[in-house]
């Protein structure tokens, strides 16, 4: 591209690169990174990570809407590692993409891949490569950055700040997890039901990983807490009560618990001042019986005996619900600024549950419509009709909204409404 196009403004604070590209105003940073940083971390994280003159919470909004709008398909450019790049390219399989290259560096160089084109890159593993090669929906990150930008995180504490105190939840304790996605996945289970402290034994893809931070959804501040040890002996260290998750049966006389029963235990423990912890194994084969006679205690969850492997983020979140239901402090679903807290059963939300009075006032407009059309004939049938429909409407535990639209319907059955009104009839 000439010269003349690398200064061309296409929105307030987005230009075009020598290479094509939307790059934030006076930087060589694309739109693409920005967007990723931001969203990876908090706002003001992402920022900071960048140290980009000029950008800020108040100049952010026009690169993120620029993405958001896809202005980038009408200006006919694209971002590096945006899934549009692909498509304007044409590449359409993992296939196409290896040819567009010149060479794909997997992992420690030794795994390389050839194509025809003039680019080299680097990927950790082939896996990562097969899920990634597409690139990224940035336009939709950009519309999650934005509400994030104008709202904020839902909760606050999501921003960094535990629910609980040091020691008053199990620590979630995960053996040498493979994949930095399911570890992301463990840390957004851990901080939907309170579980504040998240240890990793030697994670294969190393510690700390951005793609665990994208795969927890928010769970920015137990992902940043999260503590890694080279050994399992060094990761409950301090620990108390150690229990250890199982789906297989072991040749250990040790407790076998439920899900119920461990959390039970647990916090009479931490009532006393105890620290416990949960062991959870590895995605592919679980936990080594050397590694099990380490705990206290086994887990062993309810399951089809068939089929009773359960994915890692899987077992966490319902050792992480059973651990909820006894929290005074839980809530149902979540909790807006602008909203209370739910209790279980019939809520009324902003309405009242109709007074006896409002209810005696429907039975009677009733009963004297349905008097005057002659629904009680004979006229026996009328005690025992009247007591049916009583117990009727009561039953329903009706809002006095809903006493009103009874009423009204009523009403409208019986006399008719606007130019529909009967002739002669009144208003009661």
């Amino acid at each position: 591209m000439d010269g003349e196009s690398e200064g061309l403004t296409l929105e307030p604070a987005v230009t075009l690169s020598a290479k094509c590209e939307p790059v934030f105003a006076g930087s060589d940073t694309a739109v693409s990174q920005i967007i990723h940083a931001c969203h990876s971390a908090t706002i003001d994280q992402g920022l900071s990570a960048l140290a980009l003159p000029g950008l800020t919470r108040d100049t952010l909004e026009p690169v993120l809407q620029y993405c958001a709008s896809l202005q980038c398909v009408t200006d006919a450019v694209s971002c590096p590692g945006c899934k549009r790049r692909s498509e304007a390219l044409g590449i359409e399989t993992l296939d196409q993409f290896i040819l567009s290259k010149k060479d794909i560096i997997v992992g420690d160089g030794r795994v390389r891949l050839t194509g025809e084109g003039t680019e080299s890159i680097t990927t950790p593993c082939l896996e990562t490569l097969a899920k990634q090669w597409s690139g990224e929906n940035y336009w939709f990150w950009a519309r999650r950055v934005i509400r994030k930008l104008r709202h904020g995180i839902r909760r606050a504490h999501m921003q960094g700040e535990a629910v609980a105190g040091d020691g008053e939840t199990p620590s979630v304790i995960l053996m040498e997890p493979q994949l930095a996605d399911n570890i992301g996945m463990v840390a957004r289970a851990c901080a939907n039901f309170g579980l504040d402290n998240l240890r990793l034994v030697s994670p294969r893809d190393g510690w700390p990983n951005e793609k665990a931070r994208i795969a927890a959804s928010g769970a920015n501040y137990i992902i940043d807490d999260a503590q890694a040890f080279s050994s399992l002996e060094d990761s409950i260290g301090d620990l108390n009560w150690l229990c250890a998750t199982t789906a297989r049966q072991r040749d250990l006389r040790k407790p076998v618990m439920t899900p119920e029963q461990a959390i039970a235990e647990m916090r009479t423990r931490i009532s006393r001042g105890e620290r416990c912890g949960i062991l959870f194994g590895r995605e592919r084969n679980g936990l080594e019986t050397s590694e099990v006679a380490n705990a206290d205690a086994l887990i062993m969850i309810p399951v089809n005996s068939r089929f009773a492997s359960l994915n890692l983020a899987q077992a966490v979140l319902l050792l992480g619900y059973e651990w909820m239901r006894g929290d005074p402090g839980r809530s149902l679903g979540r909790v807006t600024t602008y909203e209370r807290p739910l209790n279980e059963g019939l809520n009324f939300g902003h309405d009242r549950p109709a007074t006896k009075q409002e209810l005696i006032g429907l039975f009677e407009h009733l009963e004297s419509e349905l008097e005057r059309l002659g629904f009680f004939n004979p006229g026996h049938r009328k005690a025992t009709v009247t007591q049916n429909l009583r117990t009727l409407l009561s039953r329903l535990g009706a809002t006095d909204q809903e006493v009103r639209t009874l009423r009204g319907i009523v009403a409208t059955l019986a006399q008719g409404k606007g130019a529909g009104r009967k002739s002669g009839s009144k208003v009661p």
